[in-house]
């Protein structure tokens, strides 16, 4: 198959991601489970780099990875009629290896993607930071494009979004919508947010808050009175408000835990996993609701007890995602079995069942 023959059968197959790896064969990951292409062989150092080539071609991009200029490539482009993908190329023993994320033309809605109401409140708040969660290939950048997607549909303003690279494309409708690539647009995040803030923007998307600078700059932007959306790739609201602080210097911690409770919404966090019954998989979640109580204990770096919170927090919206696992084992959607391999903690969970 060519690269364009690879792509469409990714989209068919309902494919989330293709692995191109010099000694196995073609891979799909469909429903978090991989599909080998064993009848076509295992791919060599040189068709690995013959597949980056065909790609760079068809993304209409400089062959950074082919012609020396860098270890590591990534960047997204649409094919006409099939779907948009992002890609990340790298090298790998010696050879150039690649995976290449599939996003559907066309934005999902909050059901077709079985994102609860609770999340969804997440598109009324005007101010202050909104963070998702979630290991890689959770659903993170699914949510926020659902979020953005409602914010555009039910009120005025200007959204910008900052990612690296741009996946889902979001017209103009009751909201301007600006989209900027970091390496195409923008240099860094930081660079583009800094800018940003020159921008009279109502509501920023932050694809990934990575590095100490970019969660100042970050904080910064929602105390001058803009929504800002972003994720990180930590599990349970406790441990993304610790891993914030962490970043920072310790003569610096109890500045960042100020600001973090003035400006911090919520935390939203969310894992998949298989139906019980028929193809497909569900989230769970745990949802943490920015209140004065919570500010308080993360002033106090008393983020340990965010949990008891989460259980008294049920009539504004806050579970666990225990809680929600359990729930989801109760109902049927999911097997007792997957519920334990996600739960943060078994006993917990257990006592929920």
């Amino acid at each position: 198959m060519n690269m364009t023959e690879i792509l469409k059968s990714a989209v068919e197959r309902g494919a989330s991601d293709i692995f191109v790896v010099a000694g196995l064969p073609l891979t799909y990951k469909v429903r978090g489970e991989q599909q080998r292409e064993t009848a076509d062989g295992a791919f060599t150092p040189e068709k690995t780099e013959a597949f980056a080539a065909e790609i760079y071609r068809l993304a209409a991009r400089e062959p950074h990875c082919l012609n020396g200029s860098a270890t590591d490539d990534d960047f997204s482009f649409s094919l006409s009629g099939t779907g948009r993908f992002r890609v990340n190329l790298f090298r790998q023993r010696g050879s150039i290896a690649a995976v290449v994320r599939v996003i559907r033309f066309g934005l999902p809605t909050a059901e077709e993607a079985h994102i609860p109401p609770e999340v969804m409140r997440a598109a009324q708040m005007k101010k202050g930071i909104v963070l998702v969660t979630g290991s890689a290939g959770s659903g993170k950048s699914t949510t926020l494009a659902c979020i953005i997607n409602e914010i555009n549909r039910t009120r005025t303003g200007h959204i910008l979004t900052l990612e690296d690279p741009v996946e889902y494309i979001h017209r103009h409708d009751k909201c301007i919508v600006s989209q900027r690539e970091i390496g195409c647009d923008c240099p860094s995040y930081v660079a583009a947010l800094r800018s940003a803030l020159r921008d009279s923007p109502d509501v920023i998307l932050l694809g990934e808050m990575r590095d100490k600078e970019t969660m100042e700059v970050a904080m910064t932007a929602a105390e001058t009175g803009q929504l800002l959306l972003s994720s990180l790739h930590t599990t349970g609201a406790a441990n993304t408000i610790d891993r914030i602080i962490d970043v920072c210097p310790a003569g610096a911690q109890n500045q960042i835990r100020g600001q973090l409770a003035a400006v911090l919404r919520g935390v939203i966090t969310q894992q998949l996993l298989p139906l019980a019954v028929g193809r497909g998989r569900c989230a769970a979640t745990e949802i943490l609701v920015g209140t004065d109580a919570v500010a308080n204990l993360i002033r106090e770096g008393k983020c340990y007890q965010i949990p008891s919170i989460l259980q008294s927090g049920a009539a504004l919206g806050m579970h666990s995602l225990n809680a929600d696992l359990a729930r989801l084992v109760s109902t049927g959607r999911i097997t007792r079995e997957a519920a334990e391999r996600c739960a943060t903690n078994k006993s917990d969970l257990k006592n929920y069942l």
